[in-house]
This record gives structure tokens, sequence and C-alpha cells, in this order.
């Protein structure tokens, strides 16, 4: 029997971005936009190729966590909850596969369900909707990286 995930406290309080973790996706980092103003959560994805396993479908996309770059490719294979059409901030529609994956940030775990689009032309390779957020998150649009900063490399090893 596998042990409870931590889940946060109710009102952890967060800000309007901040740094996290996708443990099942082999993603240590990725920085999100916390967007109350969106119910579900998004995650940049390309490539996208649905394939059947075990009698049930199946994506396959490739990740790339940092923004505005295209190195350090995380490749992911995840089972398929549904295909939903979402409709965008700018009002178009599109059919996008949904995922669901463990998202860890202040030292908690929980589940949540990820929408897989192109987010290339946007500011951030991920956004985390109220769905996740509710019961475990508030956000205070004033600040950002309430949960901490990666470590920053060097200047000649970092593009970021």
């Amino acid at each position: 029997m596998s042990e409870p995930i931590p889940q946060p406290s109710e009102n952890q309080l967060a800000g309007w971005r901040e740094w996290l973790s996708l443990p099942d996706l082999d993603i240590p980092r990725i920085k999100a936009k916390l967007d109350t103003g969106a119910r579900t959560s998004a995650l940049h994805a390309i490539g996208l190729e649905e394939f059947e396993q075990a009698g049930t479908r199946w994506v396959r996309f490739t990740v790339h966590p940092r923004q505005r770059s295209e190195r350090s490719a995380v490749q992911v294979e995840s089972e398929v909850l549904d295909w939903r059409d979402i409709t965008s901030s700018n009002g178009q529609q599109q059919r996008r596969p949904v995922i669901v994956t463990n998202i860890s940030m202040f030292g908690h775990a929980w589940p949540i369900e990820l929408t897989l689009s192109n987010r290339t032309s946007l500011g951030f390779r991920m956004l985390l909707g109220r769905e996740a957020l509710r019961n475990r998150i508030v956000v205070d649009s004033g600040r950002s990286y309430m949960a901490g900063r990666p470590a920053r490399r060097s200047a000649r090893h970092s593009s970021q």
C-alpha cells in the first residue's frame, strides 16, 4: 500500500508566479503562472502523439520546461483521462488531451488535471488554474516565488 501524498493545509499563500515540480513527468522544476481566472491547468506540450496501451488511450509528447528555451527537453508518456474543448483567454476553442499528474509545491504534492497544448507563444510553459488551487492555495497577486526559487547557476552556464 502506498503512503498518502502530503497535502498542503488550506490557505497556503502563493504568489502569482511560482516554481513547482511535476515529479511523475520527471520535470524537477517549471515556472508556472497561478491563474484564478483559468478553470483548468495547462502544460506546454509539443509533438502530441496518441496511442493505445493495454486497451487505454495514452499520449506521448515533449515538454520544454524552461521559458524561451528548447534545451532540456523531457519526453513524456501519460494515460489520457479525457479530451476536452477548452476556450482560451482570446476566445478560441481547442480540443486538448487531459492527463492527471502530481504537482509538488511548498513541500507538498497533490494530483491535478492538466490539459496539453503548445504554449510556445505564451509567457509561461505552465498555467495552474483554479481547480488545482481550490482548497489548497490562495494567490497574492502582488507577490512572486513564495515557494522559493531554484538555485541560480553561474552566468556562463545559465541562459534562463
